[in-house]
Parts: C-alpha cells; sequence; structure tokens
C-alpha cells in the first residue's frame, strides 16, 4: 500500500514536471495568410517541429494590425511571430521597437534586398505586381508605358493604394523607377484608367471581359488561367514591384526558441518548397517557381526603398486618392 502511494506521488511529481516543459513548447502566429495557407504552413511546421504547439490568429494585415496594436496600448503582447504582408508594416514595428533583430543562419542564400539587414524581418515569397489581360482583348501589352498609350483609354482597372498594401508598395516602386518616375500615374489617370478596391475586383473585371487590362498581383490569374479562366499575366519589360510576405519574431516572444526554429522553417528549402506548391514565388533563390511562372533569372524586380516608402505613405495615399477620387 505504502509502495503505491509513492508510486503515486512520482508520478503525479513527473507529470508535474512537464508541464512547464510543455507549455514552453507553444508558439503563437498572427499571420494574413488565406486560411488555407495559413493551414499548410502550420502543419509543415509542426510535422517537422512535433514538439511546438502553434496557436494562430488569420485576418487581413490591416485589421491583424489594429488588433495588435489595441494589444500592445494595453500592455499585452501576445504573439511570437508574424507573418503578414508587406515590408513597410514590418519597417513600422521595427522602427516602433516591438521587433526583436535575429540572423537566421538561412538568410545566407538569400539577396540582400530579400531581408532585413539587422534581422528583424525576412521576406518569404514574391507576390509580384504585373500587367493581366483578357485573351479576347486587343491588345497585349508587355510594358508598363503600353497602358497609358491613347489604344487603351478607359480600358485599364488597377486596386488602389488605400485598400491593398500591394498597390501601394507598385506606386512606391513605380515612382521611384527612372523610366516611369512620379509622372505615371498622373499619366494613367489622364488615360482614364479605373482604380477600385483590391486586386480581387480587378482581376474579376478583366476575367469577365469587362475592362479587357488590369494592373494585379502575379497569383490571381496565373492560377485561374490554369483552371482555364480567359486571362494572362505578363511580367512587364520595365519590372514588377513585389511584397514579400515577411516574417518577423516579436519583442515580447514569449518562446525565442520556437519563434527562431519558425523563423528558420519557413526561410529554409523545406518552407520554401511549400511555398511553391502553394502556388507563389519562392523567395528562395533555388527552389523552382510553381507552373506558369517563369524562370526567377528572367523576372526583374524594381528596387523599393522601403524606408523612403513608409516615410511617404501618407504623401501618396492622399495623391493617389487625389488622382482618383478613392
Amino acid at each position: 500500500m505504502h509502495k503505491r502511494f509513492l508510486a503515486s506521488v512520482q508520478a503525479l511529481l513527473l507529470v508535474g514536471l512537464a508541464l512547464p516543459a510543455l507549455a514552453d513548447q507553444q508558439l503563437v502566429l498572427y499571420t494574413s495568410q488565406p486560411n488555407s495557407d495559413a493551414q499548410q504552413t502550420v502543419d509543415a511546421f509542426q510535422a517537422a517541429h512535433p514538439e511546438i504547439e502553434v496557436q494562430w490568429v488569420r485576418d487581413g494585415t490591416t485589421q491583424l494590425m489594429t488588433r495588435l496594436r489595441s494589444e500592445l496600448s494595453a500592455g499585452v503582447s501576445n504573439p511570437d511571430v508574424l507573418l503578414i504582408a508587406d515590408s513597410m508594416t514590418m519597417e513600422s514595428l521595427k522602427q516602433e521597437g516591438h521587433l526583436q533583430a535575429y540572423l537566421s543562419p538561412e538568410r545566407e542564400v538569400y539577396g540582400a534586398e530579400l531581408y532585413d539587414s539587422e534581422g528583424y524581418y525576412y521576406g518569404t515569397k514574391l507576390i509580384t505586381t504585373g500587367i493581366v489581360y483578357n485573351t479576347g482583348a486587343e491588345h497585349q501589352p508587355h510594358s508598363w508605358q503600353e497602358l497609358i498609350q491613347p489604344q487603351y483609354a478607359g480600358q485599364v482597372t488597377m486596386p488602389s493604394p488605400l485598400y491593398s498594401g500591394a498597390a501601394l508598395i507598385h506606386m512606391a516602386a513605380v515612382e521611384a523607377h527612372p523610366e516611369l518616375g512620379e509622372g505615371y500615374y498622373e499619366a494613367l489617370q489622364a488615360n482614364r484608367t479605373e482604380a477600385q478596391g483590391g486586386n480581387g475586383g480587378v482581376f474579376n473585371a478583366v476575367a469577365a471581359g469587362s475592362k479587357p487590362y488590369g494592373i494585379v498581383v502575379d497569383f490571381l490569374p496565373i492560377r485561374e488561367a490554369a483552371k482555364g479562366s480567359p486571362v494572362a499575366f505578363v511580367f512587364p519589360e520595365e519590372g514588377v514591384s513585389a511584397v514579400t510576405e515577411p516574417v518577423a519574431i516579436m519583442q515580447g516572444a514569449r518562446n525565442l526558441d520556437a519563434a527562431q526554429k519558425f523563423v528558420d522553417f519557413v526561410l529554409s528549402r523545406e518552407g520554401q518548397q511549400l511555398v511553391s506548391e502553394q502556388g507563389y514565388l519562392p523567395a528562395h533563390p533555388e527552389v523552382a517557381p510553381p507552373a506558369g511562372f517563369p524562370d526567377r533569372d528572367d523576372i526583374s524586380l524594381m528596387p523599393l526603398d522601403t524606408h523612403s516608402a513608409l516615410a511617404r505613405e501618407a504623401e501618396l495615399k492622399q495623391r493617389f486618392g487625389e488622382l482618383f477620387g478613392n
């Protein structure tokens, strides 16, 4: 009887000692990935690290940032890791002191333009913005300059930087481009280009034929063309802008070891192969793009000075609103 009692006590002590270790292996992720992509990312990470349980919250980047800033103002930092749409948002969080640096060993194969030099955030994919056209349209544009020619007047639609982070980054990159510059959006407006909310609306308009041409993120038309949609996507000659869906570790991360492992995983070959399988252009230069994309070497990226773009955010939005009224 006495021995059974001691054995029970020892078992309870062992369980009690194990509980903190289990709690230490919980990771909280805030992400703007689509639900299916987020679930696949979490599942793949947990398969590689079964000792870590991931709790994740998914919403659009704007909504997530509203939630996060509300929590931070209340003195609470819930997420350990962020995986959100654009580098401008990450840069603002870095400047406000909400992120912590981590020099991931996986960074060494990446181009310097794809991550913060101090290791505060890392791009995990390239979602580029280019030109989509309906295959029944009269013209097949291959450059940004063509969209401001008279034959395209009133036939082009694009997302608004007031609603889309990718559209805001595109505007910043275009205006910094030596062949396009600040006058390009004035030329679009003069050519009666229509601005609407997001990329989804642009794609739908072009696919339906109500607008033959559009400015849009790559994966929508490339995915849907493979399913039979009457659209084609073009990487323009002058280059494309890109959002990089960066990953970062919060300053208040409770499980730093798990957070660092998550960063390493999404940057690894395995994590980047998943990006390709999900239909996106991987940031890793040695991982092949999905079907429908050209080779990485054939895609010219417009440079983006994230610091400058962030400093000009309000100015860019105001000028776009004045030009296009939304």
